[in-house]
């Protein structure tokens, strides 16, 4: 807890989104007054006891939050972003359009461009007028070093791919070959991933289109994973054969998660947007004495 930090001693305001059903629980805050350690993320996070979520997006005014302050010239807001175990993530891209459609929401923002800072840098969103929302997501990186994941007895090669935050991609040829995904697939070798990682088993459903199944780390399987999404697109873009960058051409593919569909575009310079629908559909308090109760 900083010096300007409390618990919440009144209640606390919340909403809940999602994207794809990637969903959220939004605590807007933008002074950071509001300490939210591990333990009361994970409460609010808590299907069964609390709101429940895939992450928590705590909303601050950049200028407000430590890690944020250095971009506070180019973004207004940061997104604190939280798993659903309470630890921090550098980035989560179905979470940004939320977090976006939330400042819209709150009459932070209107329609069009929305400069949004994470830990993984700042984030242009477009809202558009007809709901979706696009996310200029950043640039790949490919390190070299990847692994082989395994699942009840079958293993796959996995390509390393890095959005801010870092994937294993694996293709297989269903699914379900990806197993229940509530605990984290073992992968090696394990130093290629020190602080943990996201997993992606993709399977094709046709030219340019794909389907995938994610567990997120700090979150066990989730419904849609926008990183993941854009992840998923460059490998099997460089799986195929195609690299924007050699042929001058943007690369479209079509990525189905459980959750819905997600749109994404990979650029020649490198540059990745992804779009996707973007929801708020509930907001109310939490009783402060029930958040900070013992477990």
């Amino acid at each position: 807890m900083t010096s300007t930090q409390t618990s919440p001693t009144s209640p606390l305001p919340f909403l809940k989104g999602h994207g794809t059903e990637n969903d959220f629980v939004i605590v807007p805050d933008a002074e950071n007054a509001v300490d939210l350690p591990p333990a009361v993320v994970a409460r609010l996070c808590d299907r069964r006891a609390g709101i429940g979520g895939d992450g928590l997006l705590h909303v601050v005014r950049s200028a407000a939050h430590p890690d944020a302050r250095h971009l506070a010239d180019e973004a207004e807001w940061f997104m604190d972003y939280r798993n659903a175990d309470g630890s921090v993530a550098e980035m989560c891209g179905n979470g940004v359009r939320v977090f976006a459609r939330y400042l819209e929401h709150a009459g932070h923002v209107t329609a069009g461009e929305v400069a949004v800072a994470t830990r993984g840098g700042v984030k242009y969103v477009h809202l558009d007028k007809d709901g979706s929302v696009t996310v200029a997501m950043g640039r790949a990186v490919l390190p070299e070093d990847g692994v082989t994941v395994t699942v009840d007895g079958r293993s796959w090669p996995a390509r390393n791919v890095n959005m801010g935050n870092p994937h294993a991609v694996a293709f297989v040829e269903d699914l379900d070959h990806a197993g229940n995904l509530y605990d984290e697939p073992p992968y090696e070798p394990a130093a290629v991933y020190p602080d943990g990682v996201n997993i992606e088993f993709v399977a094709d459903r046709g030219p340019r289109h794909v389907a995938m199944r994610v567990h997120e780390r700090g979150a066990a399987e989730t419904r849609s994973c926008g990183t993941g999404a854009c992840a998923v697109a460059v490998a099997t873009a460089r799986r195929d054969g195609v690299d924007p960058a050699e042929t001058g051409t943007p690369v479209t593919y079509t990525v189905d998660v459980l959750g819905g569909t997600l749109v994404i575009t990979e650029h020649p310079d490198g540059r990745i947007d992804m779009t996707g629908p973007a929801v708020i559909v509930a907001e109310g308090t939490v009783d402060p004495a029930w958040l900070t109760a013992d477990a």
